[in-house]
């Protein structure tokens, strides 16, 4: 059966403005990037053919279409091994043209957050990720309800204002 959601790439496809991205866990469902990485492999940032993803040059299309993409993430510190590996595999994200902002977890205290992560595209709509309590998706929701889109933006908006831009972030 054939999913209703619409894939990331058609939501960031048909994107006009700017899409925005609320990481809010500590860590996530491992990868086998992530578990190279704990074995010590690292990635040479030169070689840029050896790392750019679809993701990155779906990313890198859409900038140049003028869209702005913008990805703040909420952390505990000291960070996780996940954290730590999320911001050195950051610099392809920041090649590839997203802004990217961190917040530690104790400023956020008082700012009213969604309780899941989620994309805004266009201040329109949301996809608001469900996962399990090790990190995997479990679902991706689509909504356009104007007062949670509205709720999350503005969330959104509060945490970019006192987040640390990614080049200053250090873990």
């Amino acid at each position: 059966m054939p999913s209703s959601v619409p894939s990331f790439a058609e939501l960031l496809g048909a994107c006009e403005r700017s899409a925005v991205h609320l990481e809010l866990r500590d860590s996530y469902a491992p990868t086998e990037r992530f578990e190279a990485w704990k074995r010590g492999e690292r990635i040479d940032w030169t070689d840029r053919e050896s790392w750019w993803h679809p993701y990155d040059q779906l990313v890198a299309d859409t900038v140049a279409r003028g869209v702005v993409i913008r990805r703040a993430r909420i952390i505990s510190e000291p960070v996780t091994e996940y954290i730590r590996w999320e911001h050195y595999v950051t610099h392809a994200n920041v090649t590839a043209g997203e802004q990217v902002r961190w917040l530690p977890r104790r400023l956020a205290t008082g700012l009213a957050l969604p309780g899941n992560d989620f994309w805004a595209f266009d201040e329109k709509v949301l996809r608001v990720h469900h996962f399990s309590g090790d990190g995997s998706v479990v679902e991706d929701e689509i909504t356009d309800d104007p007062n949670l889109v509205k709720h999350c933006i503005t969330a959104f908006e509060s945490v970019w204002e006192q987040a640390v831009p990614h080049n200053l972030y250090r873990v």
